[in-house]
């Protein structure tokens, strides 16, 4: 049987911003070292209108 795939990590390929699936909250967030520390690195431009690195290649079914 298929089994359906998601992305679990998506990095902008133009500012660098980089996000993970928060499965809890359902909804794509910045890394955090841990609780409350944001990963400044991780943040990019707020501003950018983002291209993610999930694309054509991404094959959600295995």
């Amino acid at each position: 049987m298929a089994k359906l795939r998601k992305p679990e990590e998506r990095e902008c390929e133009r500012c660098g911003r980089v996000e993970v699936w928060d499965d809890d909250h359902d909804t794509w967030r910045v890394p955090t070292d841990d609780d409350e520390d944001v990963d400044a690195d991780a943040v990019g431009d707020v501003h950018c209108v983002h291209e993610w690195d999930i694309d054509g290649s991404f094959r959600p079914i295995e």
